[in-house]
Order: structure tokens, then C-alpha cells, then sequence
């Protein structure tokens, strides 16, 4: 295992330690129930302790939904900005430009940690532990989060509020599709692209 180097590890601590009270003021507390703000959190942990099994679960939690707003973020540049959608508030006038700027994380977050995992491995139990994590994380969510801001889509499909199940079978639907279609298949793929974690 090689060990990661504190030129990676302080900038990340550094601008963990700017995101959290700025996200807290602006924000507030549940916002750091976000499925991207914990593997952030989980990913400069795992820096710290060199620990291959909570990158791999922030990697395999994250990697999938950082992906898809990285596009959206660059198709919305080249269409044109709009404060709507997935990332429109990225492009919201009313939000200050370096609290957005803040949002960023979520295109080099991918990069890290695929770089991390290239250092430590990868431990092919993150996948059912991440699992495992976002469950309780959903359920937390829709126990504890407002229903307008829709925290892990609890309460519907980005910003539209889902009607079509009851409230908690639909909150069951997304517990068994988060470790189908977004864990477990990230997890076969990370596992075929990078060396397995070596365990004392």
C-alpha cells in the first residue's frame, strides 16, 4: 500500500474546512446529508487513515451520480446556463458565485478518488457496506429533511415531487434500486479496473 502524500491530503482538509461552516450558514445542517457531501467527508477520512475500504465505499456510492452532474454541469455551459434542473444551481444568480464555486467538488471528486483507489487498492466489500450506508442515509433523509428540498430525492426525481407510490413504498424503491443499479454495478467495475486492497 502507498501511502498518500500530504500535498493531497491538507488541500482537501483545507477545503473541507471552508465548505462546512460556509454550506451550514447557507444551507443549513441536513444539507450535509447529501449522498456527495458524505462521500466527500468519507473520501478525506480515508485519505488520512490510508484506508482503501471507505474510499472504495465513497467511491462506489458517488461515482455514478458525480459523472452524471459533471455532464450536466458541462452540457448546460455549452447550451447555454439555466437555473433549472440538476445542476441549475449552479447557475443561479441569487446564490453567490463562491458559494457555487464550492459545488465544484463534484467534478474532481471523481478524479480523486479513482486516484486514491490506484494508490490503496480496492476492497470489494464497499459495495454491500455502502449499501448497507445508504440505506440508513435515505431513511434518515426522509425522517429528518424538508420535503421542498428533496435531500437524496426522498420525496421524488430531482425537482420533481414523485405521486405515482405512497411516500414510504417509494422510499423502499429507492433502497433497493441505490445498491442494484447504482452500488453494485460500480462495484464490478472498480473491482475489473483496480488491483484488490491488501488486508492485514
Amino acid at each position: 500500500m502507498q501511502a498518500i502524500s500530504l500535498w493531497i491530503k491538507i488541500p482537501c482538509t483545507l477545503f473541507v474546512a471552508v465548505l462546512i461552516p460556509v454550506y451550514w450558514i447557507r444551507y443549513g445542517p441536513e444539507n450535509f446529508l447529501w449522498f456527495s457531501d458524505i462521500a466527500l467527508f468519507g473520501t478525506v477520512a480515508g485519505l488520512w487513515l490510508g484506508s482503501s475500504l471507505l474510499v472504495s465505499m465513497m467511491a462506489v456510492g458517488v461515482l455514478l451520480f458525480d459523472l452524471v452532474w459533471s455532464v450536466a454541469f458541462f452540457l448546460s455551459l455549452i447550451r447555454g446556463a439555466a437555473a433549472e434542473g440538476l445542476v441549475g444551481y449552479m447557475f443561479d444568480p441569487r446564490i453567490s458565485l463562491s458559494i457555487r464555486a464550492l459545488s465544484l467538488f463534484h467534478l474532481a471528486l471523481p478524479a480523486l478518488q479513482l486516484w486514491t483507489l490506484g494508490k490503496l487498492g480496492y476492497d470489494p466489500r464497499a459495495w454491500k457496506y455502502q449499501a448497507v450506508l445508504g440505506w440508513t442515509l435515505l431513511m434518515v433523509t426522509y425522517a429528518v429533511s424538508d420535503p421542498q428540498e428533496n435531500i437524496n430525492w426522498v420525496f421524488g426525481v430531482a425537482d420533481i415531487s414523485q405521486k405515482w407510490l405512497p411516500p414510504l413504498l417509494y422510499l423502499v424503491a429507492l433502497m433497493v434500486i441505490y445498491p442494484v443499479v447504482v452500488c453494485y454495478p460500480t462495484h464490478r467495475l472498480l473491482k475489473k479496473f483496480f488491483a484488490p486492497t491488501r488486508r492485514p
